[in-house]
């Protein structure tokens, strides 16, 4: 048999045999499954257990929680404006209420969660019976079995031993980075030796201080002692000087004893150093600036507000086109995208807004070439609209700012008070009057 007739048939063999619903390996035929999620390292690595190391719980915290607090909108592009579309039942759903036991940001925080560790995340779409959908219930990754059936993509969801197959219109499914675009890797697999070196550093400076044959002073003794005085030495000494309300008592020694203060070798305080490197890598794993893991090691006055650009446009902005694309795609009708022109906008003004002063210049600028209306800047800042008939309308600056609807009324009235200019030749005839 040649390799390519045993790699078909691996291939085409299927890896569930013999496996009951319950059986989590039925539900994920993947080599991470099948390799199991013990890393080299000795740690178990998988998508629960990585939470409890503090830089992936911090990455995917932040993250999900900055895309869940994000402004969400559903606008309609019409009579070349932007309007939110909120007589939508979806607009509810996203912004406020994915479902009667769920908030908005609860909801795409969940989803985001699940996308960052198991690359991909699901929720299934509840419809009235206008076709509008007015319910959305995450569900969790490793439920979930995708299949190609008679040309139709096919979810099939385990609840408890039952199967339950889902058609695609009836399911919301966001993919991350993958092979074949309908699945995504999951993060936690790809980072799996990293994170377990990570999570053994973590366990090896919780074993070296907590139970770890590494004493900070010894009493030595120059005579051999018996097994009841050395038991009933020990126990006065650590009774009257262990323990941190202890640490600078004064300690009284006879019988020729005399103490011996132990520090930490330098090998084995390098994990230190080797703990702060893994946050960085952490950091690479989920595309983030090393200073939003709390690693301010490198961090300067100057470069923290590039960083923050970084945060924004490296590590946000790919996520908030990923989302709107699908919530477009499998959210909206044709013809809502098309006739209607509805699609879906996160806001990431906020993320990017300076200080007071450095806001103010920016308005100014924009506001003085015509670029931006009094409204537009009030509403980004949150303030309520002027009810003013100008408010609406571009300025621009010449002596004073006006409207540029009245620009031509202006030139006109510059031009009648302000007299014609002599032609060339012609003299001044009241240039020589007193």
């Amino acid at each position: 048999m040649s390799i390519y007739d045993k790699l078909k048939r691996i291939l085409t063999t299927p890896i569930r045999v013999n496996l009951g619903l319950s059986d989590e390996k039925a539900w994920n035929p993947s080599l991470w499954n099948l390799a199991g999620s013990r890393s080299l390292s000795g740690e178990i690595v998988n998508e629960a257990t990585a939470l409890t190391y503090s830089a992936v719980w911090d990455a995917v915290g932040q993250i999900a929680g900055t895309l869940s607090t994000l402004p969400l909108h559903l606008l309609r592009t019409d009579a070349n404006k932007t309007i939110q579309a909120t007589e939508k039942k979806l607009f509810r759903v996203m912004h406020s209420e994915f479902n009667p036991y769920m908030t908005a940001q609860i909801g795409r925080e969940v989803m985001a969660a699940h996308i960052l560790t198991w690359g991909n995340c699901y929720a299934e779409k509840v419809y009235n019976g206008y076709g509008d959908i007015i319910q959305l219930w995450p569900i969790a990754p490793n439920r979930v079995r995708m299949e190609m059936k008679d040309s139709e993509l096919i979810y099939n969801i385990r609840v408890d031993s039952e199967e339950i197959p889902l058609k695609r219109d009836q399911i919301l499914h966001i993919p991350g980075l993958g092979f074949d675009g309908f699945q995504g890797y999951s993060v936690i697999a790809m980072a799996r030796k990293s994170l377990g070196l990570g999570m053994a550093l973590e366990t090896f400076g919780a074993q070296y201080f907590g139970q770890g044959t590494h004493p900070g002073l010894l009493i030595t003794h120059p005579m051999k002692l018996s097994p009841e005085t050395r038991s009933n030495m020990q126990a006065a000494l650590t009774q009257t000087y262990s323990g941190l309300g202890n640490a600078h008592r004064l300690m009284l020694l006879d019988d020729g004893l005399k103490p011996e203060k132990i520090g930490i070798p330098p090998n084995d305080s390098q994990f230190i150093e080797s703990r702060s490197f893994q946050v960085s890598d952490v950091a690479r794993w989920f595309h983030m600036p090393v200073h939003r893991l709390r690693d301010l090691d490198r961090a300067t006055n100057n470069n923290i507000e590039a960083e923050q650009i970084s945060w924004v446009v490296d590590t946000l902005l790919p996520w908030c086109i990923r989302f709107e694309q699908c919530f477009d795609m499998q959210l909206l009708t044709p013809n809502e995208k098309w006739q209607q022109m509805l699609y879906f906008r996160h806001n990431l003004d906020g993320q990017m807004r300076g200080n007071a002063k450095d806001r103010a210049e920016y308005y100014k600028i924009m506001t003085g070439i015509g670029a931006m209306t009094i409204n537009m800047v009030r509403s980004k800042e949150n303030m309520d609209p002027d009810p003013s008939p100008y408010a609406d309308e571009p300025f621009i600056a010449i002596n004073n700012m006006i409207p540029l609807s009245k620009i031509d009324e202006w030139l006109k009235n510059q031009s009648k008070s302000t007299p014609a200019k002599p032609s060339a030749g012609q003299e001044d005839t009241n240039a020589n009057l007193p």
